[in-house]
Formats: C-alpha cells, structure tokens, sequence
C-alpha cells in the first residue's frame, strides 16, 4: 500500500512538471519551434502505435491497415473543421457538396458552445466512422490469420486511399487535390489550456483507455488468444467477439490519431497515407516492444527525434576546410537512421521495454543497486 501510494504520487509529481513544461514551451515556441512540431507528431504517432500495439501485440493480430483507419478519422475531421468561408477555395476545381455547406452554414451559426468543442467532436465522428467501417470489414478479415490478415488489412488501407482520391468523390474529398486549410489544434476549457497542449491532453485519455482495457478482463481476453486460440475458446472466450472487439477500438483510436495529424499538418492528401505511413507505424511498435504500451510511446517520440530532427545536418553538405565530406547530400540522413535502427534491433530484439511497461520500482531498485555498488 506504501509503495502504491509513494509510486502515485512520484507519477503525479512527474506529469505536473511535464504539464509545467508544455506551458513554458508554449510561450517560448517560437524559439523552439522544431521542438514543438516533433513532440507533436510524436505523441500523435505514439497513439497510433499503441493502438496498433493493442491488436498486434496484445491480442496477437497483425493488421497492417492502421494507415487506411488514419485516413478515414483525418478526412472526416477536416471535411467538418476547413470553415465556411474557406470552402471555394479548398473546393475550387467542382465544389463542394452542398450538403457539407449547409452543414458549415449551420455551425457557423450555432451556438459558442457547439463552436468550442465541434473539433473534439469532429474527433469523435471521425473515430465512429472508422470503427463502423472496421466492423463491417472486420466480419471477412477477421477469419483470416498471420500473413494473410496483414495482406488483407493493408489491401484494405489502400482501397480507402483509392476511394478518397477518386474523381467521383470531387465534391467531397477534393479527390487528388487533398484538402488544405484546416485549422490548427483548438485551445480547451476556454483558451485556458493553450492549443499546443491540446494533443497532449487527447492522446493522454486515449492512451489512459487502452491501457485500462488491457488491464481489464477484456484485455485478459486479448492476452489469452494472443498466447493460444484453441485453449482460449476452450475455456470460453468467444474468439470473433473479442478479435472484433479489439480490431474495432484500435480502428477507432487510429482515426482519432489521425483527426490529429490533419490538425497538425494542416493540409492531407490521399497519398499522405500510404503504405510508407503503415510501416513507420509498425517500426515503432517493433522499436519499442510488441505487448508494450510505455515502449510504443518511447519509442515514437525517439524515432520522430531522429528522423525530424536529430539526424538533419546529415542532409546538408559538410566541408572541414577545404574538404568535402563525401556521402553528406540530401537522403544521406535515412541511411544514417536505417543503420542506428539495425544496431538498436541486434541489442534490443525484443525492443527497448520488451514486453515490460514503465515502474517505478524497477528504476528505484537499480538506482539503489548502482548506489550500493559504488558504496
């Protein structure tokens, strides 16, 4: 009960300084503005990673269709989100439907309420739609196993993507023109938590979620077809009920992540999320530990880092006097990436938290163990 209640309280203490620091970046963002943006598409991706984690790694199947859900939720929330005003020019090769006019027409005019929270449920709409469409899919796919999940899934992902740049949905997707415009993340409880925190507290109640469900008996469940099906139904688990269960929330959460990335990015096309996007995913979950929540989050804020940030000077030109370092030129950076990637996954097969999740225990137990030995 000590312990419990010692290890609450370092965890309230940690997420108050964080808190702290958020506030602080964000009156300073200008100055840090690279550190802004990849600690926002790092959380974003780390909701998608552990999303994806939640069918791969806890309940044992591997969908690679986590790219098609993002597409369906960051479509969603930018049709509802680009304001009216801004329709004919986002709209300006066939127009827009009328009908998502009427409906801009009449949030314009609503209340300043509905105003203030129709992003976050934009969000949610996005996220519903997505887990009705897994739903409906996920009562064919779901039948399959291994490999041929993987292939069905993604074979799903990119059938989404056809059908949002088609011509035919002109009117709605802007088909291959993409959709641009869409607003920034909205400020919350009424401009008092600033708009650069806004992900954060999202992703954070998402993830807080999921890994309730995991410690749930649902989560029980997952864990139990994951190791065995045959012993799994055997002792009762409706194995369709609960595949679909899983499939169904990690659809919804991918879609809210990527409601988030149209936020963030400000402007999507149909090729935005193609396979590419599918395998970073899986990158980091692999990176971070497949039946880990805490290394799915690490390990998307550290791959963001390096891709983003950390390894840029790789891609410009570098000269020591009058030489010129060989291999520094536009690319050389993803080679760099692909090697450290290769040397994490030869030390760390597991990934970097293996199956294990952040304690406070642990980290206190080796500091007392490094403290005894230099004693």
């Amino acid at each position: 009960m000590i312990k419990i209640k010692r290890n609450n309280i370092y965890t309230l203490v940690t997420l108050a300084l964080l808190l702290v620091f958020l506030y602080w970046l964000n009156a300073n963002r200008l100055q840090n503005g690279m550190l802004v943006s990849v600690l926002q598409k790092g959380v974003i991706l780390a909701l998608v990673a552990v999303s994806m984690n939640l069918l791969n790694g806890f309940t044992g199947l591997f969908s690679l269709g986590q790219a098609g859900f993002m597409s369906i939720g960051a479509y969603t929330t930018a049709i509802l989100l680009i304001p009216v005003q801004n329709l004919d020019g986002v709209y300006y090769m066939n127009g827009v439907h009328p009908a998502i006019r009427a409906l801009k027409e009449l949030v314009a005019s609503s209340p300043e309420l509905v105003r203030i929270v129709f992003p976050f449920i934009a969000l949610l709409l996005g996220g519903l739609l997505a887990a009705f469409a897994a739903a409906i899919v996920g009562v064919a796919v779901l039948r399959l196993k291994s490999d041929y999940l993987a292939i069905a899934t993604l074979g799903l992902s990119e059938i989404v993507r056809a059908i949002f740049s088609s011509p035919q949905f002109d009117q709605i997707t802007n088909g291959s023109y993409g959709l641009n415009k869409i607003p920034n993340f909205p400020p919350m409880l009424w401009g008092a938590i600033p708009s650069l925190i806004t992900p954060f507290i999202v992703v954070t109640f998402c993830i807080i979620f999921i890994m309730l469900l995991i410690k749930s008996s649902y989560g029980r469940a997952f864990k139990a077809i994951r190791e065995d099906e045959i012993a799994a139904e055997a002792m009762g688990i409706n194995l369709f009920k609960h595949k679909s269960m899983s499939f169904i929330i990690s659809s919804f959460f991918s879609a809210v992540a990527g409601g988030l990335l149209a936020m963030y990015m400000r402007s999507i096309e149909a090729k935005t999320f193609s396979i590419t996007l599918t395998y970073d995913i899986l990158l980091i979950v692999v990176i971070g530990g497949i039946g880990s929540v805490t290394g799915s989050v690490l390990s998307a804020f550290l791959v963001t880092a390096a891709k983003e940030w950390w390894l840029r000077f790789f891609d410009q030109p570098l000269t020591i006097g009058t030489f010129e370092v060989p291999l520094f030129r536009t690319g050389f950076r993803m080679v760099i990436f692909s090697i450290l990637l290769m040397i994490v996954v030869l030390i760390y097969r597991r990934g970097l938290m293996g199956t294990n999740e952040f304690n406070w225990d642990r980290i206190i137990n080796r500091f007392k163990k490094r403290k005894g030995g230099q004693a």
